[in-house]
């Protein structure tokens, strides 16, 4: 079973910054499209960046687009999201997420039939 693990989440006032990154057992992860979702409590999970498998493409949602920026590490198989600028709207668990899709092709969660645990982000001062 493919296992997916993110950390660096915390608590960061607005502005501020964080890195998440996203540990796998993929033996090669540029065989995985992954991207990162967030669930804010009362809301259903938002899409906000993919990496896609055969390109390293990457996508971002509006809502980050500008502040955050998705990459991968092939040697160490994570992926990492770097948070920049972040405001309080933010705060939600953050999942990282992997399809065996070639391309990232929106922001369904049933498409991605893999996921970490997530990782808690709170930006408040």
């Amino acid at each position: 079973q493919l296992q997916l693990v993110e950390s660096g989440g915390g608590l960061v006032q607005p502005g501020g910054s964080l890195r998440l990154s996203c540990a796998t057992s993929i033996v090669s992860i540029n065989t995985y499209s992954i991207a990162w979702f967030r669930q804010a409590p009362g809301k259903e999970h938002e899409g906000i960046s993919c990496i896609s498998a055969s390109d390293d493409s990457t996508d971002y949602a509006d809502s980050v687009k500008g502040r955050f920026t998705i990459s991968r590490d092939n040697v160490k198989n994570t992926v990492s999201l770097q948070m920049n600028s972040l405001k309080p709207e933010d705060t939600a668990v953050y999942y990282c997420a992997a399809s065996a899709a070639f391309y990232c092709s929106g922001y369904v969660p049933y498409e991605y039939p893999y996921w970490g645990q997530g990782t808690q982000v709170t930006v408040s001062s």
